[in-house]
């Protein structure tokens, strides 16, 4: 019988003794994961499914973050002269960047272990509680931007509880912005004073009637200001046919269907608004001799509120003060009117040191997020005025677009809040800002 050979055994190989680390302490060896197979109830808490968006709106409101995410899709919506009629400026558009700029040398200095474990944004407006320091500002021809228009902006705002601006351009009427959003929405309306001084007058009455609470005169607009982006546009109210604008209805269906099939586009608070040529015609309504020695008759007819929108320099705003005015809006008309006008953000601390005591202050011009409500409102303002963040929201979705906006800023003051160590806006305060040079 054969034996089979042997097989040499296997010498143990020894663990790998521990190694000294470079620090000269002992590293104990590396050991192995223990892998198992994961229970059922411990994967289905790993998959969170997104609900599905049934509509493109929903879908595209849902992706924007920032305003700026809206401003995008805007862009996308409306026909290129409209986009560019909300999104652009005077001549060669300085004012735009100085203010956006301005805003950008932004730098907050936080109170660290400040307690603030709920914060509260709200504030008071001449009497009358917001529940932001925001108040979406007058702005034409809103029914470019959406059908719905104004209607759809004064339903968010009520439903957000802040004020809503009509304008003297606007093309819905005094009346039918005062049948939307409840009796206790915040409705404000901002009068151009025109040539004619009997129809200025019966705008005022109607607005009173009507139950807006603040009346805000804009002063910076004797004339139209150049918005070159227009000129180069061709553009018009109701756009003309040409080659640029037969190629927009092609790629635009939906917005000139709402456009053709809904009511006509006029001004709809001043009689016989045509604004087909619309520089032409409010440079013949305006009236560019008007002074501060109009505001007496404006006094006459109006016994609440009265905001100077338009202010910049601490010489009209004491000016302002002296002839009753409640409150000014620093304000370089978003850089539509005057190219390189003053920077709000820049004169607002001197009018607050100079008339904080006598006069409300808001700001208007460049405010995109809830940071730059909190460092304007902690620079001295009592709110922000905000046109085209709206408007962007209006022309990417409708009113649940002007709601997305007010989401968003509001949601970015009450995170800039948390992170400065403040639980309520009247805590915000010089002390927290500065603007980098």
């Amino acid at each position: 019988m054969t034996t089979p050979p042997r097989t040499p055994a296997t010498p143990e190989v020894p663990a790998p003794a521990p190694q000294p680390a470079r620090s000269g302490r002992t590293v104990p060896p590396r050991q192995k994961v223990a892998r198992r197979v994961p229970k059922w109830s411990e994967v289905r808490t790993l998959l969170q499914f997104e609900p599905i968006r049934p509509t493109a709106r929903q879908r595209r409101l849902q992706r924007a973050v920032t305003v700026e995410d809206l401003r995008a899709a805007a862009r996308h919506r409306v026909p290129r002269s409209v986009f560019e009629f909300v999104d652009g400026g005077a001549e060669d558009e300085l004012t735009i960047r100085r203010t956006r700029e301005a805003f950008d040398r932004v730098e907050f200095r936080p109170r660290v272990l400040g307690g603030a474990a709920v914060v509260d944004p709200s504030t008071t407006l001449f009497g009358r509680p917001s529940a932001l320091p925001v108040v979406l500002a007058p702005t034409g021809f809103c029914r470019l931007s959406h059908h719905e228009g104004e209607r759809a902006a004064a339903r968010a705002a009520a439903t957000a509880g802040i004020p809503f601006a009509l304008t003297t351009m606007g093309t819905v009427s005094i009346e039918d912005v005062a049948a939307v959003g409840g009796p206790d929405a915040e409705r404000w309306f901002q009068l151009y004073v025109m040539r004619d001084r009997g129809l200025t007058v019966e705008l005022i009455h109607r607005a009173k009637a009507a139950g807006y609470s603040v009346l805000a005169i804009t002063v910076d607009t004797p004339v139209t200001g150049q918005r070159r982006k227009d000129v180069r546009n061709g553009f018009s109210v109701p756009p003309k046919l040409t080659p640029r604008t037969v190629l927009d209805i092609a790629r635009r269906p939906a917005w000139w269907l709402n456009l053709l099939t809904t009511e006509q586009l006029v001004f709809a608070t001043i009689p016989a608004g045509e604004p087909e040529a619309h520089a032409a015609f409010i440079d013949g309504v305006f009236d560019p001799a008007v002074s501060f020695a109009d505001l007496a008759m404006v006094r006459e007819a109006w016994d609440g509120p009265l905001v100077l929108k338009g202010i910049q320099t601490v010489e009209d705003a004491r000016r302002a003060a002296d002839h009753g005015a409640d409150g000014v809006v620093v304000s370089a008309h978003g850089g539509r009117q005057l190219d390189r006008s003053p920077v709000p953000l820049e004169v607002l601390p001197e009018v607050v040191a100079e008339l904080g005591d006598r006069l409300d202050v808001l700001l208007d011009s460049g405010v995109r997020t809830g940071a730059d409500v909190a460092a304007a409102v902690a620079l001295g303002a009592k709110a922000c005025l905000v046109g085209r963040p709206y408007l962007y929201g209006l022309m990417a979705g409708g009113e649940a677009g002007v709601d997305k906006v007010i989401e968003i800023l509001g949601s970015e003051l009450r995170r800039t809040m948390h992170l400065l160590g403040v639980s309520r806006i009247d805590q915000l305060d010089p002390a927290l800002v500065r603007l980098r040079p």
